[in-house]
């Protein structure tokens, strides 16, 4: 990650509000982003398995990944301009 990626102000509010450095806090966002990028049904899928292997009948797991999903947010999957442009205008 480097500075031209739109979060300069990010990574200078963490060195200035944390003890991190420039190197630190770029590591961090991109970790941060990574995690947050993953497509819902990865998650979904990657969370059912991990919740499984806690011995968690799909009952359980069903409604913890209800919840869960209500907390996450997922990339925005790719527009087209003329869609872009159809929220735009409507």
């Amino acid at each position: 990650m480097d500075a031209s990626s739109g979060f300069l102000d990010l990574l200078e509010h963490l060195e200035r509000t944390t003890r991190l450095t420039r190197a630190e806090a770029e590591r961090v966002v991109a970790e941060v982003l990574e995690y947050f990028s993953e497509p819902l049904e990865e998650f979904v899928t990657r969370r059912h398995a991990e919740l499984q292997a806690d011995a968690l009948k799909n009952p359980e797991i069903f409604a913890r990944l209800a919840a869960e999903l209500g907390q996450r947010r997922f990339a925005a999957p790719e527009l087209s301009e003329r869609q872009i442009r159809r929220m735009v205008y409507g």
